[in-house]
């Protein structure tokens, strides 16, 4: 496999996407300064960030630094942020976006998605209202505020509901992918429809360790080829064809898991990840409940996939 052209996938809005993004979620304030800039030295230039992460100001004010330093141009960057569940209504999605411009101080995002299909008022589940929600995202698209528009968090009943209303289609649907978590059946919807899929936790870490580094295929693999558990995870999701966006702010481990290029995973050792376990790290337990005006249960969230 020609390596190199796993650097960029294209979306369909003819934008490319940079395969390797720094991952900013769970980066506490005062740390995420330096793993952005290590980063960009490194050679990211795909930051995902997220108003609910609560360093997004930081990160601004870090990428300000960066561009006025000339340590790289703000149109070399791909930065993306989401939607959070308490701005779903229409008229509140404009003024998240422009919040998240404020705080991030750019005038455009490359990606905005929203990030659950989930929303909420008053600390309270509602029943989500996608088509209207989406309404409101085509038209940021539509100002330039937004380059491209996308989901996270959408199973494939919830991606094709949407496709079936859509002016303009979801670029982009971030979903958490691992070898512990290979979601084919979505591969191959995301695949026929033109929908770009991007791997977060794709090291198989969120508030929790999970055992995903520590499986025999991964070791076996990384072994025969000289690289470490980590780097092989990564790996195989840019063969499967989805961006991956690692999060870390140990400067050897950001180095580390962008040496992904110019290797592959020979088909012999890639058809033994077939084997791998599969599990879910990131349920959404938060967002359902029996008296939910939205999801009873996490089943109805990921409709059972």
């Amino acid at each position: 496999m020609a390596s190199d052209d796993l650097r960029f996938f294209e979306l369909n809005t003819g934008a490319k996407i940079p395969s390797v993004g720094l991952g900013t979620w769970l980066t506490e304030p005062g740390v995420v300064a330096h793993a952005l800039a290590t980063a960009i030295n490194v050679g990211y230039r795909h930051i995902d960030c997220a108003q609910i992460y609560g360093n997004e100001k930081e990160i601004g004010a870090a990428l300000k630094k960066l561009f006025a330093d000339g340590v790289v141009k703000r149109e070399d960057m791909f930065i993306t942020s989401k939607l959070w569940c308490t701005d779903h209504l229409p008229e509140d999605v404009p003024k998240a976006l422009d919040r998240t411009l404020r705080d991030l101080q750019l005038d455009y995002l490359d990606l905005y998605l929203i990030h659950w299909p989930v929303s909420m008022k008053n600390g309270q589940l509602t029943k989500p209202d996608i088509p209207s929600t989406w309404r409101a995202m085509e038209a940021l698209y539509n100002s330039g505020k937004a380059r491209a528009i996308g989901v996270s968090n959408f199973s494939v009943k919830k991606l094709q509901d949407l496709l079936d209303v859509a002016h303009v289609p979801p670029a982009v649907n971030q979903v958490e992918l691992h070898p512990s978590l290979q979601q084919p059946k979505l591969h191959a919807f995301c695949k026929s429809n033109g929908v770009h899929l991007s791997g977060y936790s794709p090291l198989g870490k969120g508030y929790s360790e999970s055992h995903i580094l520590k499986n025999p295929v991964l070791h076996t693999t990384a072994e025969k080829l000289g690289k470490t558990p980590a780097q092989i995870a990564l790996r195989w999701g840019l063969e499967m064809g989805h961006s991956v966006l690692p999060k870390s702010t140990n400067d050897a481990r950001l180095k580390e898991n962008f040496d992904l290029f110019d290797w592959p995973i020979p088909a012999d050792l890639l058809a033994n990840f077939s084997d791998i376990e599969q599990e879910r790290i990131v349920a959404g337990d938060g967002f359902v409940g029996k008296r939910s005006a939205g999801y009873k249960t996490t089943e109805e969230l990921w409709d059972g996939e």
